[in-house]
């Protein structure tokens, strides 16, 4: 695990191996804490934070469902998630925000404090420089109505976990999820995009947690002058796809090569891929101008 020097914590930097809760934790019992994960990009005018007000935003949502009180302002986690990058002297990484409920043990977690934990650590790339290798995993992604799909609930991703293990362990770099209709829905912790004849495809909301890269990703599009269709898609439609990618704040922009051993595309150029990759990249890098309202320069 990649460590930096200091994290925060309920209004403190503490030292990385003295940031330490409970055990008992109601959130670490039963899974009802929240976070988000943000990249910090270096750029000609220093770190600067990738949609940081979104990000912030979502998490706000996410700890509604829980009607969790957060002792913060979306102003003081701004000035907090900038202090710790400053603190460690990080020019490029990741950042994690976790809101979670205090000491209690049985399930409901009416009027327990929260606490705010913020981590920034050195962050490569999450899924490799290639293109990657997919499986169709035997996990369904959660039933919409079973949970908020729009919140990012750290329970969430026990599914995630298991469909992701179950891949590696059969060789693959990813897995793909259905929804409980048999639809496309997501990876483990990205969204899928497919190209067929120009046209740019994603699945609809509903199962899926709509990502900020996933809105960053049509947004681009859109501006090059590209058509975005949302609808429900079948595993038939990604095997049969020109172009096939991942987004995500960890995946980026990341290309499949293969589903379930079916290859995507007739040769290994995917020009659409590599045009949106770059057109985000330089985004992220404050290499155009247009899209410089996205990044909060530390």
């Amino acid at each position: 695990m990649t460590k930096a020097g200091w994290i925060w914590i309920d209004g403190n930097l503490v030292e990385w191996d003295n940031a330490k809760i409970h055990v008992m934790s109601h959130s670490l019992h039963y899974g009802d804490a929240v976070f988000e994960g943000i990249r910090f990009y270096k750029t000609e005018k220093g770190p600067a934070v990738f949609r940081i007000a979104e990000h912030i935003k979502r998490l706000f949502y996410s700890a509604s469902v829980f009607s969790m009180k957060v002792p913060y302002t979306s102003e003081q986690i701004a000035t907090a998630i900038k202090e710790t990058i400053k603190k460690n002297k990080i020019e490029e990484g990741y950042i994690r925000p976790i809101l979670f409920f205090g000491q209690k043990m049985g399930l409901s977690n009416i009027d327990l404090d929260v606490h705010l934990a913020i981590i920034a650590i050195p962050w490569g790339s999450y899924l490799g420089d290639k293109a990657v290798r997919v499986r169709t995993s035997s996990f369904i992604r959660i039933h919409p109505k079973t949970s908020d799909m729009d919140a990012k609930i750290s329970g969430h991703y026990v599914n995630s976990i298991l469909a992701s293990v179950e891949a590696k362990k059969q060789g693959y770099d990813e897995a793909l999820l259905l929804d409980y209709k048999g639809n496309v829905a997501e990876g483990p912790g990205e969204n899928i995009f497919i190209v067929k004849e120009g046209v740019l495809y994603t699945p609809k909301t509903g199962s899926i947690l709509p990502g900020i890269t996933r809105d960053c990703i049509i947004k681009i599009a859109s501006d090059k002058g590209l058509k975005v269709i949302e609808k429900d898609l079948k595993l038939e439609d990604i095997y049969n796809a020109e172009e096939a990618f991942f987004t995500g704040t960890a995946a980026e922009v990341t290309p499949i090569a293969e589903v379930d051993g079916n290859k995507i595309g007739k040769s290994e150029n995917f020009p659409i891929i590599e045009m949106l990759k770059e057109e985000y990249m330089n985004a992220v890098r404050g290499k155009n101008k247009k899209y410089e309202n996205w990044l909060e320069f530390v």
